[in-house]
């Protein structure tokens, strides 16, 4: 017998409702800011976590996975070598004002050093060789950027150069930044290990890693600092304790110790002050999808990956749930077809966001069963319809929603 969504999500409730000591609160002087478990997903913390705000230098990390993905392609090599140009010696060498990894106009570098000068030295004429070396120029190499941050779900952020120089519609939100960092740290084990490097040298001139988490016992491993006079003190990191991985976005602090400080903070409070429950296995049903012409009316939804949520030590926050898909889905249906997405929210607070699937195949239905479910369907359309003409409003989403609010 399935267990519902519901029922088990109440169940975890009444755990963390049945510790006797509140959760702790926190609140950061950062003006954006999220903290998010990397394994379940779970927002931890949150504060204007959608407002979008300038990067800096934190949008060396799309530049960074337009690197990594040729290399994983095999279309670029670790003895690949590039050619400084001399815009980039420039507008990103020492001369630039910014942060430089000291290249030198018109030499040739293999992509192993550019990479580090670009991760650990965080250098901006590292940043415009790798873009005009790759797409001819910073120009086109932005639009790459903002190919590749739609392909892997970054929704509300734009980029418009290499560096993160100030641009003035160049934005992303501190939501969008841990979804890049995850990506990361997921697709690229072995390079993402690049960002744990506390040094790197290249013409004579050592220089130390900008993420200032690495130097504390707490775990760091990456990712990327980034400052602008406009934006303030900003950072992108990641720590793991205990086999758990955290992943902190933070911007707008006036200084780097005040980033230093509240990144260590927020990271401490979310290894100490959390929980984990587990609300499904891997693979099973965490609902019903109605099916429009099909063999069956409905579909099993699954989750291809375990279904954690965190939840604070001693929280009385409400957690309600809800599987949201665009319905009734057209028959045929394909086994593991994405259907919608699990949101679990904790207060007012989205917890958890992730996507669902189609547990099993669900083929065409008879000529009989097409047309009633088709006379079924024009009969709610046109309810639908009247009652929106009705009520002034537009034509209705059919998003279908199943929430639960556990007492």
């Amino acid at each position: 017998m399935r267990t519902s969504l519901w029922t088990l999500l109440a169940a975890a409730c009444a755990l963390a409702l049945a510790q006797p000591v509140r959760a702790q609160t926190f609140q950061t002087a950062a003006p954006h800011a999220i903290l998010m478990d990397a394994d379940s997903g779970s927002v931890l913390f949150e504060k204007a976590a959608d407002e979008p705000f300038a990067p800096a230098s934190m949008a060396k990390l799309m530049t960074t996975d337009i690197v990594f993905e040729a290399l994983k392609s095999g279309r670029l090599s670790m003895d690949t070598e590039f050619t400084v140009t001399e815009d980039a010696w420039r507008r990103g060498g020492a001369g630039g004002g910014g942060s430089s990894m000291f290249a030198q106009v018109n030499s040739r570098i293999k992509m192993s050093d550019l990479i580090r000068g670009l991760i650990v030295q965080s250098g901006n004429d590292a940043a415009i060789t790798i873009a005009e070396n790759m797409a001819g120029s910073e120009g086109s190499f932005a639009n790459m950027m903002n190919q590749r941050a739609s392909e892997i779900g970054l929704t509300r952020s734009t980029f418009r150069n290499a560096t993160g120089y100030s641009a003035p519609d160049q934005k992303v939100t501190a939501r969008d930044m841990a979804k890049l960092a995850l990506h990361l740290i997921e697709t690229y084990p072995d390079l993402y290990k690049i960002f744990a490097e506390r040094e790197f040298t290249w013409n004579k001139i050592k220089q130390q890693n900008r993420n200032p988490l690495l130097t504390l016992d707490i775990g760091a491993d990456g990712l990327k600092t980034g400052y602008l006079e406009e934006s303030g003190y900003a950072l992108t990191a990641s720590a793991v304790q205990n086999g758990q991985r955290l992943i902190l976005v933070l911007s707008g602090l006036k200084t780097a110790r005040d980033r230093a400080s509240e990144s260590r903070k927020l990271m401490e409070w979310g290894f100490r002050a959390f929980e984990p429950r587990q609300i499904f296995a891997s693979g099973e049903t965490v609902a019903e999808a109605s099916v429009f012409g099909g063999e069956k009316g409905s579909v099993p939804v699954v989750a291809k990956r375990p279904v954690r949520l965190l939840l604070p030590r001693g929280s009385g926050d409400r957690v309600t749930a809800k599987v949201v898909y665009q319905g009734p889905l057209p028959a045929p249906v394909e086994e593991g077809q994405p259907i919608g997405r699990l949101r679990v929210m904790r207060g007012d607070a989205v917890a958890l966001d992730q996507p669902v699937y189609a547990g099993e195949a669900v083929g065409p239905g008879t000529l009989s069963q097409r047309a009633m479910d088709a006379a079924l369907e024009v009969g709610t359309d046109l309810v639908r319809r009247a009652f929106d003409k009705a009520s002034g409003k537009g034509k209705a989403d059919k998003t279908a929603e199943k929430t639960a609010n556990p007492s």
